[in-house]
């Protein structure tokens, strides 16, 4: 029984750091937008467009990852995306024009887009595997990423403005979170053996009919992308709002804090700060609100705390008050990917790495669509489209048939999980 606890926290451990090195990388590039904005000479729109290169990287990458997992393994995947995506801080720091910035966000969204799937197979692998709820902490650790990268952002525009001494620092960090990684990340399990490979052992009659009740019992096998059902539409169409609210205010609220509201260059980097700290402490409980509301209702009430939050705060204007407002947000729509990344895991794995990308487009294209807003109307406007993106997760929330957390864990076995996501 211990050994199996011990098992349990080095691997926790081990996921828990990819969540954090993706949420910390992240938040790395997207906190110095201001900057990248000043020394590219860049409007609004050009952000978004910076954006939506990133988020089209995550769009071109779900074709990949099936097969790719199917190769490799989320243990491979995940060590190679984690070392592409650190390779992408110096790129932003070298790049020479706005062309080879749209190319270096490219490939970021396209790493993320395999991180984000491989690390959520492995939490989801996690859970099958030792029977225990541990996919709202580790999305916990990925929002303690984004907290600590802002910290380290502002702590560092203090100092200096450079980008490649900020980048410097943060690529160390990253190569500590891989390393912590790589001690506990669960293995793939090998695929079963072939009927053919099996014959030393059967006739060729016995291997024939074994072969044969196999293929009856088996589920048809489509070629091609198999589609989704209706639930994991409107899994998938949550997660893209979801991830749109939690996109956008990670990408935009330090813009929104210096240029709307007039914050000190100090103070702008701590929206994302406030935003990663309220969902970092929700997620933490998560797992309790979860197996005593249940997870519709965690979902309804959250994502309406959150939309309602950011309208009001914005109506008011000021500093605190959009301070407050992100913490509704950070609060509200905490609990929403946890909640839908299970609930997709347990509709199969297909399922899993459907939203897992849906969810990945929506938190890289999303602030991009914000970024067209801004530039045509202000971006006062593009921060009212994350409060009504919110509110449509609420609306998204009550078509979704909620797993009860009561009952044991889908048949989904770990090695299904991490070689057919």
């Amino acid at each position: 029984m211990l050994r199996v606890r011990d098992d349990f926290l080095r691997a926790h451990l081990a996921i828990a750091a990819l969540f954090c090195f993706l949420g910390f990388q992240y938040a790395t590039w997207v906190s110095r937008l201001p900057t990248l904005k000043t020394d590219f000479e860049l409007s609004d729109g050009r952000i978004g467009l910076l954006l939506m290169a990133s988020g089209i990287g995550a769009a071109a990458s779900f074709p990949l990852v099936a097969t790719m997992m199917k190769r490799y393994g989320s243990q491979t995947l995940a060590t190679v995306s984690a070392i592409v995506l650190g390779l992408v801080l110096a790129g932003f720091t070298l790049a020479p024009n706005f062309a080879v910035l749209l190319l270096v966000a490219a490939l970021d969204g396209v790493a993320v887009g395999f991180l984000n799937v491989a690390m959520n197979a492995q939490g989801a692998a996690l859970e099958v595997r030792f029977g225990r709820t541990a996919m709202s902490r580790l999305h916990a650790t990925f929002s303690a990423g984004l907290g600590l990268a802002a910290l380290l952002a502002s702590g560092v525009n203090i100092v200096t403005t450079t980008l490649s001494a900020h980048f410097a620092i943060a690529a160390a960090v990253l190569a500590l979170l891989l390393l912590l990684a790589r001690t506990g990340m669960l293995a793939d399990e090998p695929q079963p053996a072939p009927a053919a490979e099996q014959s030393n052992e059967q006739s060729d009659e016995q291997a024939a009919e074994q072969t044969g009740r196999a293929a009856e019992a088996a589920p048809p096998k489509r070629r091609g992308i198999p589609l989704p059902s209706r639930i994991t539409i409107w899994m998938g169409v949550a997660m893209v709002f979801g991830t749109i609210t939690e996109g956008a205010m990670n990408d935009w609220s330090a813009l929104y804090l210096k240029n709307v509201v007039h914050a000190s260059p100090q103070l702008a980097p701590l929206g994302i700060a406030v935003i990663s700290v309220m969902m970092v402490v929700a997620r933490l409980f998560a797992d309790g609100w979860r197996t005593r509301f249940g997870d519709g209702p965690i979902v309804r009430i959250g994502s309406t705390v959150a939309g309602l939050g950011l309208a009001l705060a914005l109506l008011v204007g000021g500093v605190v008050p959009a301070l407050i407002g992100f913490a509704c947000v950070g609060l509200g729509i905490a609990a929403v990917t946890p909640c839908v990344y299970v609930a997709a895991a347990r509709q199969g794995s297909d399922a899993l790495a459907l939203v897992a990308a849906t969810g990945t487009t929506g938190l890289l294209a999303g602030p991009a669509v914000i970024g067209f807003v801004a530039n045509a109307t202000g971006l006062a406007w593009g921060m009212g489209v994350v409060a009504a993106s919110a509110l449509v997760v609420a609306l998204c929330s009550t078509r979704i048939a909620w797993p009860a957390l009561d009952k044991a864990p889908a048949p989904t076995a770990p090695d299904a999980v991490l070689h057919e996501a």
